[in-house]
């Protein structure tokens, strides 16, 4: 870790809806591209800034499909473990051959086969692993960090759930530059990193290996574009450990 004075700190996803935002208008080109769009070009991007000030502001909000991951991931740990939850409750109906799981009072159905494939696939690994290192910028030191959700020796898994998967679909994401990068740090350069998806039909895979010479200034140059949008947008900003200050109503670590 860095001597110097952490001036930044910023979990991994947070790059990612940083991403999102800059994408904007290459995103709405994807999404709006009827003849009669719901949005004006003006009006998404102007909902797509509104969004990621408030992902920079920890807003809670409201997502069945961001539920539903949430909920997938924490059978698949409890199954792991052979624990039960903490913040979901499940229940195993091997008759039907489904996992109900009930997570901020909605009933998502996981089949029990893919539940299990997944756990048993990142059998020996350690679950929901905090993981942080730093990384200098021309405005000062930042502080990467988030947990990754299973770490196998030399390899990281993340957990991805889907309604559609296209190819190549986290290529642009940033978990699979800030984790090994972070894991790096303690001497460890030779990792693998894995999404993992599934849309509850099939299972996907894309891999990645650490690159740190193309990695390392892909994060500064992001670090530092994000930096700039913090201070430009200073006066809308609530959640000071963004800036590494101190406050009470805020959480030293995020979980995604």
């Amino acid at each position: 870790m860095s001597q110097k004075p952490i001036k930044y700190r910023f979990y991994a996803t947070l790059l990612d809806a940083f991403q999102n935002y800059l994408d904007s208008e290459k995103n709405y080109s994807t999404f709006y591209s009827s003849d009669n769009p719901s949005l004006s070009c003006d009006e998404y991007e102007e909902k797509v800034f509104k969004e990621f000030i408030d992902k920079l502001n920890r807003v809670p909000f409201s997502s069945e499909a961001a539920d539903r991951g949430t909920a997938f991931n924490e059978v698949v740990d409890c199954l792991i473990s052979n624990t039960k939850s903490e913040k979901c409750e499940f229940t195993i109906d091997e008759t039907l051959g489904n996992v109900f799981a009930i997570y901020k009072n909605q009933q998502f159905v996981f089949p029990l086969k893919l539940c299990r494939e997944f756990a048993e696939y990142y059998q020996g690994g350690i679950s929901q692993v905090f993981v942080s290192g730093t990384i200098e910028t021309k405005y000062g030191t930042v502080e990467l960090y988030g947990y990754i959700d299973e770490l196998l020796p030399f390899t990281i898994h993340d957990i991805k759930t889907t309604k559609h998967y296209q190819s190549s679909k986290f290529l642009h994401h940033w978990q699979h530059k800030v984790y090994p990068y972070c894991l790096s740090q303690q001497g460890c350069e030779n990792w693998l990193f894995e999404y993992n998806v599934t849309d509850f039909n099939e299972t996907f895979t894309e891999s990645y290996s650490y690159e740190p010479g193309k990695y390392i200034p892909d994060l500064i140059d992001h670090c530092e574009r994000l930096i700039e949008f913090l201070e430009s947008y200073r006066h809308l900003i609530t959640d000071r450990k963004l800036f590494n200050l101190p406050d009470e109503h805020t959480s030293d670590t995020d979980k995604e």
